[in-house]
């Protein structure tokens, strides 16, 4: 928003445009501080001034940006966009070694990236790389190992490129950086900005948000007062996802903000002067006044349980119609619950689109017992991940031969129009093929479940294979083999089935 974040934006900015800085900028600060925020701030004002050379947004549970498997190719792509100068390097690297992109970190940093960027022209530009939330990347050695490989760009002679990169402050991250020169990054703490500077901001914040509404509602004057906006500003405890979520729930009031509003001021302030706190005090007030103020409770809490439990943990986010799919329940009983908590989880408009939690600071409350205090809405992890492997296994036991009802053998997948895989593998079978093993592995798995993946691979074993094939996920499926090896008992006979499928 205009006018907030103006010095660090701007210190941010300074830093990029210094030829003496720093290689990596480290923004860390808690959960609801604001990094993404900003990372998508200043991504843009980068990109307008074509300054912007890449940029990876990590997400926890999001398929291809919860590792970093693709981070580094990822990064090359768009280099090869942003400086036309290395794409004949980069093209030589890949003509010299073809399998680049299934190797590791360090071979594709080298050959795809660094080498090309010390044997091009001289820039007279310096270009930055945005990368965001890396404590969400799921491996720590990967995190660590990552900034010690972007470290290696303060060597650069020619074409300079710098790193702005935020997380959490997390230990792994904090020790892979005192493993670093000091030479090579400078670091911010986010929450160490003095709170009346962060206040200033929110309250900003809240006066231009809020007073769409008086007019909307026909609401008298002043409202919101100063009052208002002062306690709304300290309950936030300068956590702007705090603010954030409060203002959505305001906004989604059926008879109007004024009830909600009330709510919120009214919830018992928690005694502790931890920011966490006061965002779980949100969170608690949200849940409560949209589940335990209806009739039939109960069956609410449970529908939560089900449907929010379920995105919670998912590897991926799917469309609303397709969760439902999944989980094998009526689409209003879905579309009925997420209704209720827009506030923290994003529902688009278009049915097309997948639904998603606003801030993963949501996720963390409900996975957490001692933070979600009320037991009504906890989620256990185990017990969630268990259901959603039996709903996947009972979709991905549905597959036939040749599904898609092609032409012919021997089919190019480029040949095959997508609305044909779409018609043949919907969304949730798409996901149930995906990540039915990764469900199996976080769950509680009883010999039951054992029995299915057995009966599973008798009977449907290649049409799984000829729908990874489909889609596009065929070299998951070898790394899901090959964990089935590891993990299924020998009683499975697991090895010799494989292995005699693959090789015949």
């Amino acid at each position: 928003m205009q006018d907030t974040r103006v010095e660090l934006r701007k210190q941010i900015m300074d830093w990029c445009d210094d030829p003496d800085s720093k290689c990596i900028y480290w923004l860390n600060g808690m959960a609801g501080t604001g990094k993404s925020t900003i990372s998508r701030t200043i991504a843009r004002e980068l990109a307008e001034k074509k300054r912007l050379a890449a940029s990876f947004f990590f997400t926890r549970g999001k398929k291809d940006v919860s590792h970093s498997g693709l981070f580094f190719t990822t990064i090359a792509a768009q280099l090869a966009i942003s400086l036309p100068v290395l794409r004949a390097s980069m093209s030589d690297a890949i003509d010299n070694n073809p399998h680049i992109f299934k190797q590791g970190p360090r071979e594709q940093w080298n050959q795809l990236i660094l080498n090309p960027l010390k044997n091009a022209p001289t820039q007279s530009i310096q270009l930055v790389v945005v990368i965001d939330a890396l404590d969400e990347c799921d491996s720590m050695q990967d995190i660590q190992l990552i900034l010690q490989l972007l470290a290696e760009a303060k060597d650069l002679a020619t074409a300079r490129i710098k790193i702005f990169l935020t997380s959490r402050p997390e230990i792994p991250i904090f020790d892979g950086f005192r493993q670093l020169s000091g030479e090579a990054y400078q670091d911010f703490i986010l929450h160490n900005i003095p709170l009346d500077t962060v206040n200033a901001d929110i309250s900003t914040f809240f006066q231009r948000k809020l007073s769409p509404l008086k007019v909307k509602h026909g609401l008298g004057t002043p409202w919101p007062d100063e009052q208002i906006i002062e306690q709304l500003v300290e309950r936030a405890a300068g956590l702007f996802i705090y603010a954030a979520t409060t203002l959505r729930f305001i906004q989604d009031g059926i008879d109007g903000p004024e009830e909600p509003l009330s709510l919120v001021l009214g919830a018992t302030k928690s005694s502790s002067s931890l920011a966490t706190e006061h965002l779980d005090g949100i969170y608690t007030t949200l849940l409560q006044h949209s589940v335990l103020g209806r009739r039939g409770y109960q069956e609410c809490a449970e529908r939560f349980r089900q449907v929010v439990g379920s995105i919670v943990v998912m590897f991926n986010t799917i469309p609303a119609r397709n969760l439902a799919q999944l989980l094998q329940i009526p689409p209003k009983m879905v579309s009925s619950t997420l209704d209720s908590f827009r506030s923290v989880i994003n529902v688009p408009k278009d049915e097309s689109q997948s639904v998603r939690l606003f801030h993963l600071s949501f996720r963390d409350f409900l996975l957490d017992s001692q933070r979600c205090s009320d037991s009504r809405f906890q989620i256990d992890e185990k017990e969630r991940h268990t259901i959603l492997f039996r709903k996947c296994m009972s979709h991905i036991s549905q597959l036939q031969e040749n599904i898609c009802d092609l032409w012919g053998p021997g089919v190019l997948i480029t040949e095959i129009p997508d609305a044909t895989i779409q018609k043949g593998i919907p969304p949730h079978v798409q996901y149930a093929c995906r990540y039915w093993l990764g469900h199996w592995r976080l769950g509680n798995p009883v010999d039951e479940d054992i029995k299915t993946i057995r009966q599973f691979l008798a009977q449907h074993f290649l049409h799984w294979l000829e729908g990874l094939s489909l889609i596009g996920e065929i070299s998951n499926g070898a790394h899901m083999i090959i964990a089935l090896e590891e993990i299924l008992p020998v009683s499975c006979n697991a090895h010799y089935f494989i292995q005699r499928i693959v090789l015949t």
